[in-house]
């Protein structure tokens, strides 16, 4: 039924409509009609962060974990510019957001009045879609499109820019119904397309899956019919950053994550294959390395929901727009019923190479000395958290790439991390968010010590809410990928990566209220791990690793992907110069 109410009171009423149980946000003057409204109710819980990207971060920490929207509350000017990096980094990750701002009235607009920013057109490149509301009666239902366009197609982030004098002023609400929007985007492949995709996997004789964040956002129905379809052809998969946890990693079938710390099995079955089978991943640069010498022999099949990243980077053979989830579920119907035919014995060839790739074992270290090394630190992470109902974020560096290289993930929706925008500060926020979705869970963000310093302020929000996320912070006092790459690519000049002024991370974590351990011993480390899983309440762990280790395998920029530096396998001589192994 609709009914009269003032825009602030339209804007909860319509979040508690959309099921929204949890907001992140920040007051300032453009939004306090709205925060008078979220006092007066008790059905949506607001969490106070410390900075607007923060906010967002946090969201998207929520939004990956479980599966349902993020909602962010900043007000007009600087609480709109600070939500941009978190909009920019939730658009490149497909992740659904819907950002509300607060805006100086209307009739204020355009006079460079106090805090105004031109929101719209500031967000207008990092948002799917976004909205000025300068009538209270449409209100209600531009958020109820914006929850629409933000969860429709592929997810992404949305924003409905307030002004003031329209939460003042009084209007219709209008309660959610179902969507009369003209953008419906399209769910089922087109089935000439699927058919063609089926007769060239019953051909293959070196086949490969290659997987994205795409199947997750699907759904859990998507990673359930890939697994099906991965176990009912017997072909390797291999998956992008953001796609891990789709596709278990103790699964037979997984040959590990590919791209530019990827695993050598998983480039060289990219590079070598006959036929790609790409399904919900984009072709992003930190994939395909140099374009020409990208998977050269292969047809190349991609399936996707944004018919706009179909042939942007990669020309593919076999394209089909469609839900991820839908499109598997019509190629298992049309495999099955053409006879579940594969060619068995080339692809038990294709395996055996695989198989002589493996002997490289491209992630092996080894742990000798009194200093503790980051591939030390997040194995035994790995052995001692893997029973429990975990939930991993990242900041953004080497320890992503050692996180994603040494941690499982069995199930989709357990890794958060900036992928497509790199984002430094968002693994902090993101863990807030995911243990506010999931209060029982064991959530621990693997962190960088100049990653986490970006957002630090973050720690009042743990410690207010009594939120017992763990921060693991690799701490090699340098900017470790930025030191990598200096090393590598420019004469070991270390022009500005590192700081002289970190700070005492125990001393910082009782300055807050919360728990701080130091481990620099490798001897000491499984029991430091085990305080810190135990321990109820937020925990900075301050892990003193290796100040100069490289992340290996890598391909260099510019290179293919049978141009990897693989680091101790190289040097041990289990490859020859041509990738051949020699074990």
């Amino acid at each position: 039924m609709t009914r009269q109410m003032s825009g602030a009171k339209m804007i909860v009423q319509a979040l508690i409509d959309q099921g929204v149980d949890t907001v992140f946000g920040y007051p300032g003057g453009a939004v306090l009609p709205i925060y008078d409204e979220v006092f007066q109710q008790n059905a949506i819980r607001h969490i106070l962060v410390r900075h607007e990207q923060g906010a967002v971060h946090a969201a998207e920490g929520y939004a990956r974990s479980t599966g349902k929207p993020g909602v962010v509350l900043v007000t007009s000017g600087p609480g709109a510019t600070n939500a941009v990096t978190g909009l920019t980094d939730a658009l490149m990750d497909s992740i659904p957001l819907i950002v509300l701002t607060g805006q100086v009235p209307t009739f204020m607009i355009g006079s460079d009045a106090f805090q105004e920013a031109d929101t719209v057109g500031i967000t207008r490149p990092c948002t799917k879609h976004n909205w000025l509301v300068k009538e209270t009666d449409k209100l209600a239902g531009v958020i109820h499109e914006a929850f629409h366009v933000a969860t429709s197609g592929r997810p992404g982030p949305v924003l409905v820019d307030i002004p003031k004098d329209v939460q003042f002023a009084t209007g219709t609400y209008m309660p959610p119904k179902p969507s009369t929007s003209h953008y419906q985007p399209k769910l089922k492949g087109d089935m000439d397309a699927i058919t063609e995709l089926v007769a060239a996997i019953e051909k293959a004789k070196r086949p490969i899956f290659y997987t994205g964040g795409g199947v997750i956002n699907s759904g859990p129905a998507a990673s359930q019919l890939l697994r099906e379809l991965v176990a009912a052809t017997g072909f390797p998969i291999t998956s992008t950053l953001m796609g891990l946890g789709s596709y278990p990693a103790s699964g037979e079938k997984w040959i590990g994550m590919l791209g530019m710390h990827g695993l050598y099995e998983a480039n060289m079955a990219m590079h070598d294959c006959d036929l790609m089978i790409n399904i919900g991943a984009r072709f992003d640069d930190r994939i395909t390395g140099r374009l020409d010498a990208f998977s050269p022999k292969s047809i190349k099949a991609h399936i996707d929901i944004d018919p706009s990243s179909i042939n942007k980077v990669i020309k593919t053979d076999i394209p089909i727009v469609g839900d991820v989830g839908h499109v598997l579920e019509d190629i298992l119907k049309v495999w099955k019923s053409r006879g579940r035919k594969t060619n068995a014995e080339a692809v038990a060839k294709w395996w055996t190479q695989i198989e002589e790739w493996k002997k490289v074992d491209c992630l092996k270290f080894t742990q000798k000395g009194k200093t503790i090394k980051p591939q030390h630190a997040l194995a035994r992470l790995e052995a001692l958290t893997k029973q429990y109902d975990r939930y991993i974020c990242t900041e953004v560096g080497q320890h992503q790439m050692w996180a994603a290289q040494y941690l499982g993930f069995e199930d989709p929706n357990r890794w958060m991390t900036s992928g497509g925008l790199g984002t430094m500060g968002y693994g902090f926020p993101a863990s807030i968010g995911v243990q506010i979705g999931h209060p029982d869970a064991l959530v621990i963000n693997v962190a960088g010590e100049a990653s986490w310093l970006m957002n630090m302020q973050e720690m009042g929000t743990a410690v207010q809410y009594r939120l017992p996320v763990k921060q693991f912070i690799l701490n090699n006092e340098r900017l470790g990928m930025v030191r990598q790459w200096q090393e590598l690519l420019h004469g070991e000049r270390y022009s500005h990566s590192w700081s002289d002024a970190l700070p005492d991370f125990v001393k910082l974590a009782e300055a807050f209220g919360a728990k701080g351990i130091l481990c620099s011993d490798p001897a000491d480390l499984d029991d430091a791990i085990m305080e810190m899983i135990n321990h109820d309440g937020p925990v900075i762990f301050d892990c003193l690793v290796t100040k100069h280790e490289n992340c290996f395998p890598m391909i260099p920029s510019g290179k293919a992907h049978n141009e990897m530096l693989l680091g101790e396998a190289e040097t041990q001589g289990v490859i020859d110069s041509k990738g051949s192994v020699l074990v």
